[in-house]
């Protein structure tokens, strides 16, 4: 009975640990650093992607279920043991009584079940605070849709049209998990620097655009393995959107921003299985580019939310202008200084 997974799957969406832990690195990570630290956190998932097959091979079902099982309690145990407060005191404290002073009066118990009920949406009015974060909300959302469903959908199309059996799809996710490693390991943070947030979002998604366009007009194995192996540079999209937002933003909202952009994302996770789900029935009987033409549509999306990367306004998405500013402005401060010294030896002089 599939009910039991399902249902224990979606309470796990109750709380967002990713959100806790980007909030959290938020917390003590300078600016132009916290893009490859989140990718860092990708990469440990990438690690256990490449590593998941092998438990397969020796262990059953129910052996995997009881591992994965006592790891989540070695995790639980450890975060509540040895994981310290991130957030200051100070900060704390200021945090509590913000959210008391945007507090309505409430006088009975129906004022309270309405203002917790209504709080969600309000959390979410961070996302509309200015032209930045609606941009970011478009391509995070977008990008999502397409995301979610190729992890939603991919397998089942390649195993249906391609023949994949379980020592490729074993290949398949070993590509893919050492490939995450690399790209948030040793490519994204040089990549960071170089170029900016703002144009390593738009590479992501342009890559994002072509892999699913080559699973949609693959004829060979060979050409999904390929679109597999450059996927992993999409990755670096979701670590940069959420450094972006955490930039732009004090310490007393790092939690709700990307609680925020999570639930946001839960939305698009949500949609986008159903919406190529619905392009390839419309489409598998040979409309459009046949079954494949639901990544074709996947691909479209991209390009969409590479157009809303490229509208970012430049001085707020990149990490690595504010740092040159800031610079600057230091060398212009010690100049100021130098100068008024030697004036001031000249007047004593005199």
């Amino acid at each position: 009975d599939p009910f039991l997974y399902y249902a224990s799957h979606a309470l796990s969406g109750l709380v967002s640990w990713m959100a806790v832990a980007l909030s959290s690195l938020s917390d003590v990570m300078p600016p132009m650093w916290r893009a490859p630290s989140f990718g860092l956190i990708l990469a440990g998932f990438s690690m256990g992607f490449a590593l998941s097959p092998i438990l397969a091979v020796f262990l059953s079902h129910l052996g995997v279920s009881i591992f994965s099982l006592g790891i989540l309690t070695a995790g639980f145990l450890y975060a509540c043991i040895f994981l310290p407060e991130t957030l200051s005191p100070e900060a704390s404290v200021s945090s509590k009584l913000k959210r008391l002073s945007e507090q309505p009066n409430m006088e009975t118990r129906l004022d309270v079940w309405k203002y917790n009920l209504m709080r969600p949406m309000k959390e979410l009015l961070i996302l509309n605070r200015n032209k930045l974060f609606r941009l970011l909300s478009s391509l995070a959302f977008f990008s999502g849709i397409v995301s979610t469903a190729d992890h939603t959908l991919f397998l089942y199309y390649v195993e249906e049209n391609f023949g994949f059996d379980d020592n490729d799809i074993a290949k398949l996710f070993l590509i893919i998990g050492i490939m995450g490693i690399f790209v948030q390991t040793v490519v994204l943070k040089p990549l960071n620097s170089w170029i900016g947030e703002r144009r390593i979002i738009i590479v992501a998604f342009l890559v994002g655009a072509l892999h699913n366009y080559l699973y949609g007009v693959a004829k060979a194995k060979k050409t999904i393995f390929i679109s597999a192996t450059i996927a992993s540079l999409t990755g670096m999209a979701f670590p940069t959107i959420s450094a972006i937002k955490s930039n732009n933003v004090d310490e007393l909202e790092q939690g709700r921003i990307q609680g925020a952009l999570y639930s946001l994302s839960s939305l698009a996770s949500a949609l986008g299985p159903m919406m190529l789900r619905y392009v390839y029935h419309q489409t598998k009987d040979g409309g459009g580019y046949g079954k494949g033409t639901m990544f074709i549509f996947g691909a479209g999306l991209y390009v969409v939310a590479a157009v809303c990367a490229w509208l970012l306004p430049e001085e707020q998405a990149n990490s690595n202008l504010k740092l040159r500013d800031a610079k600057k402005r230091s060398s212009l401060v010690d100049f100021d200084q130098v100068v008024k010294q030697d004036y001031g030896a000249i007047d004593d002089e005199a």
